[in-house]
């Protein structure tokens, strides 16, 4: 039943006029949330009119009686409350305030600790209820005397009575990082630590919030930037759950304890007879004590037959206080009942025979281990760092947390690890370069550790040639030539690619062949070459080898993401579904965020804008560095004016420091080249052209023109110039903007040669823009128009409809000052037209600041274009389309100064229409715009409405 429903149900029950009375039964344990319910009851503008009683029953047997809204004074019921020498019973005191009080709602908490006679009185009341009336009555189902019966017996409940039970559920994931997102920040909390946080605490509201402040109280301390799994597992456990589980456990017959330190100890779900053989029970002992367990309230069935904690965490705090001896005998019998099953489950064992002190099975154990669940990857890290394993061993325990550590599971110390081992010099030669191998490719995919991983790999390959391990020599060259990654330059990724195949020929091993195949199209797509269709359409997708299938499915990942940057979106989906299906199949999880991702920007560039915010924090979320969502957020608040989360979403050290490659010496360059290093090269160039258009919006065109001479340079010493689509006209606008036409000329030429022979849509467009930039500058408007047009029927073939819309405002803006030339001019009249339709196209996508300025660069040439006709009414109490326009730029975050250098208006000018804004919206602060311009913004036929020419006229350029 949902909330709304019972609300208004209580509410009409409230009302009287002949309404049924209403009876809510909420059970729920503790922590799930049954005190704020009723309080959030109690604030009703119904509850607040009528009389109404508090009662909280305690587990003495006496009851408080309070009203937490209506009255501070609490009172004590029961033999406390009686006058001097008069002693009352509980259900006395509560008789007498029914019948002083008679209330209309009843609020009774904490019903599981009322005695008999209180029951019984509560009966009578429900049989017969006044009117009008209502009741909500709390409880604790495992600690009901009779079970299934909150009331002690069956209610002869009337006809006209409405009643309902509502079970308090727990926490669903997408509620829990909306708990921990509000007090931690959404962008700290990534998928695996918001689904540890589940698991861990079972959802239960209070345990939630108790382990946000405790991470938030340790977050403070280190200045924790992201959170992890592990940051769960070592936050402890909140006070509040560890004394409720204790107590539970202590009122126990000392006899039965047992079979919960049992449950401590196995830390899962287990059946009875598990329990009882840990608990070393025999005969009906164990049934007996595991009855007296789930009555008390210290055990929960979480599924048929299975028995344990209803908040997992709750394990940890008894076992934290067993004493070692006991503690190591249940680990013991565990470990010998589960090394009885078939097949032997590994992982458990060596976790038991670790806390049961034994070294030596614990290790043996850990060598049967695979790396597939994060218990495995956890005791696996755990034995590498246990000292004087020999060699030998050490090396089979590497290799088994380093193989699939890439696309499989691993943990936030996988890496630590790993480094640790290969630097051991006992360690043979042909473990460490294969264990360098896999530890250079985690570092590759953790991001921000590019040059760490490359360098590795550069290692691994060496020492994986010189030890003849040809195979996965070539597994290495093949990741030091994939172009993604920032630092190498193209040429540099060919060579590696070249030796790569000839490792793998000589290898004979078709996973190796599979894997440069697969490299070589990864690095034709991404360069533009033709060829890079024909190698894609060969790669074996139904290999038998599942390795082979993730080399595959790697490949189809990687050339449709190159695909979306060369500007063949509709070719890029197809691969991109192929490619995470496979991801899927094959066990690769990475691959299916990475493909996801693609999907996103593919989104942005093809104007899929609604909800796309949200899916790109949907990702950041699950993974902290999923650098091509967090460029798309930028873009998009690039777009609604919000300047500050543009800084705030870019990837971090993007673009590097603006140095110019003609003033750089080569520690310029390489701190320049290490700034690069927080994500793939495609990602960064796209970053860097909206840092410099952020800069360039905000007027700094110094800082522009530097940022835009040190990302060209850079990617010059890449080489993909197809990557320059989303830059390079911002890299030619902050030049001439800057007054340096030649450096902007240069770029142009480089741009074109790099272009040349290149299958590259979407940068062959941007060409075009960057050629009508150019014109625009040296003021040939007729040329820079006809360029401006060519770009934009270009961007509309792809699709690409915000570039274009951009080109139809570069186009409009150059028609104008070509009318100024020829008053009354046809072009211009056909550019005002123009540009109305662009600014509503703009509206519509979300791109609010562009749509503003292209209304500002009409009212600057055409004042008269947009004036509304005479016999309009006055905008008196409701906002002009100029106020709601600057009121929607305030949202954003921008200044009052910011504003107006995009609206062509005076900060006063502003200043005046801001106010305005407020006072007729009704708001006192600038804070408060952003949610009420949101929900009054105009529907798309009032839109209609101001492009044909409804602008109200106050405040003109």
């Amino acid at each position: 039943m949902r909330e709304q429903v019972w609300e208004r149900r209580l509410t009409s029950a409230l009302s009287g006029d002949g309404q049924e009375p209403a009876l809510v039964l909420v059970e729920g344990d503790a922590g799930m949330g049954k005190s704020r319910l009723v309080h959030r009851l109690l604030e009703l503008p119904r509850a607040r009119g009528v009389a109404r009683l508090v009662v909280t029953f305690q587990a003495s047997g006496a009851f408080v009686v309070a009203d937490p809204l209506g009255g501070p004074e609490p009172r004590a019921g029961g033999a406390e409350a009686a006058s001097p020498g008069v002693r009352l019973t509980a259900c006395q005191a509560l008789e007498a305030l029914l019948a002083s009080t008679r209330p209309a709602l009843l609020v009774v908490e904490d019903l599981h600790h009322a005695d008999d006679d209180c029951l019984a009185l509560l009966r009578a009341l429900l049989r017969e209820p006044p009117a009008p009336f209502a009741a909500v009555l709390t409880y604790r189902p495992q600690q009901l005397r009779s079970p299934g019966l909150p009331l002690g017996r069956a209610v002869d409940y009337p006809a006209r009575l409405w009643v309902v039970r509502r079970r308090l559920e727990p926490l669903d994931e997408e509620r829990v990082r909306w708990v921990a997102g509000e007090s931690l920040g959404a962008r700290r909390c990534p998928q695996e630590f918001v689904g540890r946080l589940r698991q861990r605490s079972g959802g239960v509201p209070q345990v939630v919030v108790d382990l946000v402040r405790m991470l938030r109280d340790a977050a403070e301390r280190t200045g924790r930037e992201c959170f992890s799994a592990r940051d769960v597992d070592e936050a402890g456990v909140p006070v509040r759950l560890a004394e409720l589980v204790l107590d539970r456990t202590a009122a126990l017959p000392e006899a039965y304890r047992p079979i919960v330190w049992a449950a401590a100890v196995l830390d899962e779900p287990a059946g009875a007879g598990d329990l009882a053989a840990v608990a070393g029970f025999g005969g009906d002992t164990g049934r007996t004590a595991l009855i007296a367990a789930l009555e008390g309230s210290a055990l929960r069935e979480t599924s048929e037959g299975r028995y344990g904690f209803a908040v997992p965490l709750a394990a940890s705090a008894l076992y934290a206080e067993l004493p070692g001896p006991v503690r190591e005998r249940l680990h013991h019998r565990a470990a010998a009942m589960l090394a009885a099953r078939e097949p032997v489950p590994w992982a458990r064992i060596a976790r038991h025979w670790r806390g049961g002190g034994r070294t030596e099975d614990w290790l043996r154990a850990a060598e049967h281990l695979v790396n597939e669940d994060e218990t495995a990857v956890e005791l696996l890290e755990k034995a590498l760092d246990v000292g004087g394993l020999p060699p030998d061993k050490r090396g089979r325990l590497a290799l088994t947390l380093a193989r699939g550590a890439v696309l499989g599971r691993r943990s936030d110390g996988t890496a630590r690890v790993l480094r640790g081992i290969v630097e051991d010099p006992a360690l043979p030669a042909a473990d460490r370069g294969e264990i360098r191998l896999e530890l250079g490719l985690l570092l590759h995919h953790r991001k921000r550790r590019f040059e760490e991983g490359r360098t590795e790999l550069r290692r691994a390959a060496h020492e994986l040639a010189e030890a003849e391990r040809p195979a996965l020599a070539a597994r290495a060259m093949a990741a030091l030539a994939n172009p993604f990654f920032p630092g190498a330059s193209l040429a540099e990724n060919v060579t590696w690619l070249e030796r790569a195949e000839a490792a793998a020929d000589a290898s004979g091993d078709c996973v190796a062949r599979t894997a440069t195949r697969v490299c070589r199209a990864t690095v034709l797509m991404n360069t533009g070459d033709l060829e890079a269709w024909r190698l894609v359409a060969r790669l074996p997708r139904d290999s038998a080898d599942r390795a082979s299938r993730q080399q595959v499915a790697r490949g189809l990942c990687n050339t449709a993401n190159g695909a979306v940057y060369l500007g063949h979106y509709r070719r890029a989906a197809g691969l991109l579904s192929e490619g995470i299906e496979l991801a899927a199949r094959s066990g690769a999880p990475f691959l299916e965020r990475v493909g996801r991702g693609t999907a996103l920007f593919r989104d942005w560039l093809t104007g899929r804008w609604d909800g796309l915010a949200e899916r790109c924090t949907g990702l950041v979320a699950e993974d902290g560095s999923a650098s091509d969502a967090r460029v798309v957020l930028a873009l998009l608040a690039l777009a609604k004016g919000d300047w500050e989360a543009v800084r705030d979403w870019l990837p971090r050290g993007v673009p590097p420091s603006p140095h110019a490659p003609c003033e750089t010496d080569r520690a310029d360059e390489a701190e320049a080249e290490r700034a690069y290093e927080s994500c793939e090269a495609p990602v960064a160039a796209t970053a860097a052209g909206a840092h410099i258009r952020l800069l360039l919006a905000r007027q700094d065109v110094e800082s522009a023109a530097e940022a835009a001479a040190s990302a060209w340079a850079w990617l010059g010493r890449k080489g993909v110039w197809v990557w320059g689509a989303e830059l390079a006209p911002w890299v030619v606008e902050a030049h001439t903007r800057a007054g340096q036409r030649e450096l902007a000329r240069r770029v142009v030429a480089e741009f074109a040669a790099g272009l040349t022979g290149r299958d590259a849509p979407s940068a062959t467009a941007a060409l075009l823009w960057c050629r009508a930039v150019l014109a625009e500058a040296d003021g040939e408007w007729e040329e820079a128009r006809s360029r401006f047009q060519q770009s934009g029927a270009a961007y509309a073939r792809l699709p690409h409809p915000y570039a274009r819309a951009l080109m139809a405002e570069g186009a409009g803006r150059c028609a104008l000052l070509l009318g100024e030339r020829a008053e009354g001019s046809a072009v211009a009249d056909e550019a005002v037209a123009e540009l109305i339709r662009c600014a509503g196209e703009l509206t519509d996508l979300g791109a609010v600041w562009d749509a503003a300025r292209v209304r500002a660069t009409l009212r600057a040439h055409r004042p008269g274009a947009q004036r509304r006709p005479p016999g309009r009414p006055a905008y008196a109490q409701r906002m002009s389309p100029r106020e709601g326009e600057v009121a929607e730029l305030a949202a954003t975050g921008l200044t009052n100064r910011e504003i107006a250098a995009t609206l062509y208006l005076s900060p006063r000018t502003v200043e005046q229409h801001v106010a305005r804004a407020m006072r007729k919206l009704g708001i006192a602060s600038r804070q408060g715009l952003a949610k009420e311009v949101a929900r009054i913004r105009p529907t798309s036929g009032e839109r209609d409405g101001e492009r044909n020419g409804a602008d109200g006229g106050d405040g003109g350029a």
